[in-house]
């Protein structure tokens, strides 16, 4: 059931990145009772199963990639949700195995923001699926800490619009799930009772219409649960606008970001910019990167600003920056100017925003100063002496 589902959320992930067309689309599966039937146990011996519409089956090792055994993640997670009996010194072996795995990606992610390349690839949908259930079910805070590099890359990937829409909120795990020996007694398939060709005595003597009585009496049969994977994938709550209480402002963000995308930038978009600006309702942010002493390669410095534009992907219809990497490798600072939505910093609003800003410092510009005149020039067009800097400019990240 958890392996089908995850294939499901995969395939739809894909799907919504354009890249793929999903071939089938996912049976209504219940582990214990779409699994009886003789024309299922006739094709697949156990599950996982996977059927194509062209009638191609996998099933078991081919599928899964060994037994539950094998899999360090199924044998820790499977028993918490009901899927597998628990055994202590198999799920202990698994933790293990858990652990030791997880030391390689985040070897891996200390220097990429994704597991291949610089953008979201299958390589990371296949492996959040994977990961998924671990983090919600027995990811504890003090496991997860020895993988910093492991868990920034997942929030990353989870918070991307693209598997949000599938995963839904995902909330990491506080504590520990246990194995819940009545949970896994209510996951497995009934056995039928037989049936009874003749009802008893008292049944028939009772008039028919106290038989009618106790049938509207009766409360009518309760809806099949939802298993947690299908509530995740039920629907996403709608998260409240963190700008709806602010006043409506005459600055369109939108098409100073369309002039500034498609026009010169000193010649036109500047000038659109000081003529519309809404000082009342926007405000401007100077931001300074705290540890300059850690910045080592160039490459992995342009990372950390790649990283925090795509976890603050929700902001980008109430903010603006133009964010720079200035020097060399080994010395290098990273410094940039914002804008926001309101007064404040936009950041506390959402803790999705929350997870890079406080490695910054952040000074609020007045508007009409000379000083933000200049750097709102520098660092929109990319040109100028930055003296304020004492690095040569090396690259620039556009957040829009």
């Amino acid at each position: 059931m958890a392996a089908g589902t995850l294939a499901f959320k995969a395939s739809s992930l894909l799907s919504k990145r354009g890249s793929v067309r999903v071939l089938s689309a996912p049976p209504h599966f219940h582990f214990g009772q779409t699994n009886r039937p003789l024309n299922f146990s006739a094709k697949f011996p156990p599950v996982p199963a996977f059927e194509g519409d062209d009638g191609f089956c996998v099933f078991n090792e081919e599928l899964r990639g060994g037994t539950p055994e094998d899999s360090p993640a199924s044998t820790w997670v499977f028993p918490p949700l009901g899927i597998m009996h628990h055994n202590k010194q198999a799920t202990e072996n698994a933790q293990g195995g858990s652990e030791a795995n997880s030391g390689l990606p985040d070897a891996h992610l200390k220097t990429r923001t994704f597991l291949v390349g610089e953008r979201v690839t299958l390589a990371d949908i296949t492996v959040v699926c994977t990961l998924l259930w671990l983090y919600k079910q027995v990811l504890e805070p003090s496991f997860r800490q020895a993988f910093p590099n492991t868990n920034r890359w997942f929030l990353t990937c989870i918070n991307q619009p693209q598997f949000r829409a599938v995963l839904g909120e995902v909330k990491l795990c506080e504590k520990m799930a246990q194995f819940d020996a009545k949970k896994f007694a209510e996951s497995q398939p009934k056995r039928d009772t037989p049936r009874k060709e003749k009802g008893s005595r008292e049944e028939k003597q009772k008039p028919q219409a106290e038989r009618k009585e106790e049938k509207k009496a009766a409360a009518p049969a309760p809806e099949e649960e939802m298993d947690e994977c299908e509530q995740a994938l039920a629907a996403e709550p709608k998260a409240k606008d963190p700008f709806a209480h602010l006043p409506k402002s005459t600055f369109v963000l939108d098409e100073f970001k369309r002039k500034y995308s498609n026009e010169d930038t000193l010649s036109v978009a500047l000038p659109y910019f000081w003529e519309h600006f809404d000082k009342d309702g926007w405000s401007l942010w100077y931001s300074e990167y705290r540890f300059p002493e850690e910045l080592t390669q160039t490459f992995m410095s342009c990372n950390l600003i790649t990283g925090m534009f795509q976890r603050l992907d929700k902001l980008r219809k109430n903010a603006f920056a133009s964010v720079i990497l200035f020097g060399t490798n080994n010395s290098s600072s990273i410094s940039g100017v914002w804008v926001f939505r309101g007064q404040e910093l936009a950041f506390p609003l959402s803790p999705d925003w929350q997870v890079d800003y406080e490695s910054y410092t952040w000074r609020k510009l007045d508007p009409g100063s000379e000083e933000a005149q200049t750097l709102v020039r520098e660092y929109f067009s990319w040109e100028g002496a930055f003296q304020h800097v004492g690095k040569a400019f090396n690259q620039g990240k556009i957040f829009k």
